[in-house]
């Protein structure tokens, strides 16, 4: 019987939409919690800016408000909220001194400032920029707990924001292994032909023009062995022979899972992300992994173990990379089956949700 009424706040944006998704599907497996949700939808078309407050950032604190009055209405009154991400918050700080909170993130603005250029995003002047980072330190600071998705975020909320260590608690977002896992059927290490998965909505960002680039090298030098690219992303790049584009795959679908368990290689060169969850569906179906090491990506591909880690931009590289793993297939076999390993003991969402339940019930009792 459900003793704990938790309202989830989650940001409807990039990998945000995924993680919100798994903790939901993962929810029953907690009967002592009665759950309500909220998911701040992110405007098409921006409100008139407000001086010193983001549109994103207002338009957030307004739905997080009003979803959090019908949650109290509907439950009675919340024993503790989970805010994912710390954007939803920044505006909602009355609820944070009145309900005992877990503010959840992927990264400090400050980090995502050290990425600003990849994400379309442009530092303010000075005033506004104080401003900001006042707000969301007093937000992390009324926080009962912080959970952040990687050490390297961790870090920053301790050097640069002054939080104290034994606040923080990394829990990463991971994937539930057993529903991406190959089944015995799939066709992967059977066929002839080696297929290389990107999966990135933003083409340019997550280096996919990188990699059609060291794709085309490929196929021209390796005469002897069949490749293909399969690119799963919004983007419409030109023709390439042997190269197949996927515009309408949606999150954890049937579909996108089934380009998982074909391919032999998942590669992901990206100029700017945090921690891509594609790198978590990509371990679980025991793929060996390209990837930058950008933010806290080399938390999750190891170099040398679950995959290889190239420098973003650096074509050269990445076609040696990927080089090496076409021509290997026994170096594919073992780094698939250590990424898998990493995934299992790291990143399985099902185990880390567990883990963010009880932390939220240790956080309700602390009211």
């Amino acid at each position: 019987m459900a003793t704990h009424n938790i309202g989830f706040i989650i940001e409807q944006a990039l990998g945000h939409i995924t993680h919100g998704k798994n903790l939901a599907q993962n929810i029953d497996l907690d009967p002592q919690i009665k759950s309500y949700w909220g998911y701040p939808q992110q405007p098409k078309d921006g409100l008139m800016a407000l001086p010193g407050i983001r549109n994103w950032t207002l338009q957030a604190g307004m739905q997080s408000n009003q979803a959090l009055r019908k949650m109290t209405k509907d439950s009675g009154g919340l024993d503790a909220i989970f805010f994912h991400t710390q954007v939803t918050a920044i505006l909602a700080q009355g609820w944070l001194q009145r309900v005992p909170s877990i503010v959840s993130l992927d990264a400090t603005p400050l980090q995502y400032d050290s990425l600003g250029e990849f994400y379309a995003h442009e530092s303010g002047p000075s005033w506004l920029e104080s401003f900001t980072f006042n707000k969301n330190k007093s937000c992390y600071q009324l926080a009962k707990k912080l959970v952040t998705w990687s050490d390297w975020a961790k870090q920053s909320l301790i050097k640069d924001y002054g939080i104290n260590e034994q606040k923080i608690v990394t829990i990463p977002p991971g994937v539930n292994v057993a529903e991406w896992s190959a089944p015995a059927t799939a066709e992967n290490e059977s066929s002839s032909v080696v297929k290389i998965l990107f999966v990135g909505g933003d083409l340019k960002r997550k280096g996919g023009e990188d990699l059609i680039a060291a794709f085309k090298t490929l196929r021209d030098e390796l005469t002897d062995q069949a490749i293909e690219l399969h690119l799963v992303t919004r983007d419409q790049p030109e023709p390439v022979e042997s190269m197949f584009v996927y515009n309408n795959m949606q999150p954890n679908s049937a579909e996108l899972k089934a380009l998982y368990h074909q391919a032999n290689i998942f590669c992901l060169p990206t100029y700017g992300d945090c921690l891509p969850m594609v790198l978590s569906e990509a371990a679980a179906a025991e793929l060996p992994i390209i990837s930058t090491s950008v933010a806290a990506i080399p938390e999750i591909v190891k170099e040398g173990e679950g995959g290889l880690l190239v420098t973003p931009g650096s074509v050269t590289q990445l076609k040696d990379a990927l080089k090496h793993l076409i021509t290997h297939s026994s170096a594919r076999k073992t780094m698939g089956t250590k990424a898998l390993n990493i995934t299992n003991q790291q990143f399985d969402a099902q185990k880390n949700a567990l883990k963010l339940f009880n932390l939220l019930k240790e956080t309700a009792g602390d009211k």
